[in-house]
């Protein structure tokens, strides 16, 4: 197998970059990294046409005398027997504008990987290496300083106002004394039980106006004749006891 990539850095940069196991394993695209693990060690998910294989397996890079990279591989699948090793030198030559990666060594393969057809996995290869080169090439991002945070200036206590000497003014909307109805209201009111205020009729203004008695000049005369007569004859009576005894 023999591929190449156009990235437009400079040489320095992307041997920079493999140098760092941590930058090479987020150059990887799709790697799932296991927690504790070394830095290109985990799970990598392989789109094979409408097909996809996921290995678990660890990537090593590491620096040739010549100035190349050797890359070795080997992943077993998740959920089969199937395997993969890989076997790449990897070599850069300064461009106009840039770095040219040659990839070229051998790879093998068993399991499922190998049910499907030789093109497909060809176009999956190339497509793994063309990400890896322009992750690889990407700006290492730098972490932002922390910022502290800006003071919060708080609002002065108000002072609650001073007290005045001045005398408060009063309110004249309302009588200061109570209406003469109310004050004899109360003055009626004490010494009287409750059932008696509850049953005492309204007096004052509010008091029921009496009904006009209908008596005939007759009656009263018909009521005083016997009480004169009756006091007539016990004055009869008492002269005449008292001529007796005389």
């Amino acid at each position: 197998m023999e591929h190449e990539v156009f990235v437009p850095v400079p040489v320095e940069r992307l041997r920079k970059a493999l140098g760092d196991p941590v930058r090479v394993a987020r150059a990887v695209p799709g790697l799932q990294q296991d927690a504790g693990a070394e830095p290109v060690t985990g799970r990598l998910k392989v789109r094979v046409g409408s097909h996809s294989i996921t290995y678990r397996g660890t990537v090593h890079v590491s620096g040739r005398d010549d100035g190349s990279y050797a890359v070795e591989g080997d992943a077993t699948e998740t959920r089969g027997t199937g395997s993969v090793t890989l076997a790449l030198a990897l070599r850069l030559r300064d461009t106009d504008g840039g770095t040219t990666l040659t990839f070229d060594g051998t790879a093998t393969a068993d399991g499922r990987v190998t049910e499907l057809p030789q093109d497909a996995v060809g176009a999956a290869v190339v497509r793994l290496l063309n990400r890896f080169a322009e992750a690889l090439a990407a700006p290492e991002e730098e972490p932002e300083p922390a910022q502290a945070p800006e003071p919060v200036e708080l609002p002065e206590a108000v002072e609650p106002p001073e007290e005045s000497s001045a005398p408060v003014a009063e309110d004249f909307t309302e009588p200061a004394v109570p209406p003469a109805e109310a004050a004899h209201a109360r003055r009626t009111m004490i010494g009287r039980s409750a059932e008696e205020v509850d049953h005492a009729p309204p007096r004052g203004r509010y008091a029921p106006v009496p009904t006009p008695q209908t008596v005939a000049p007759g009656a009263t005369l018909r009521w005083a004749a016997p009480a004169a007569a009756a006091v007539l004859a016990s004055a009869i009576v008492v002269t005449r006891v008292l001529r007796k005894r005389r």
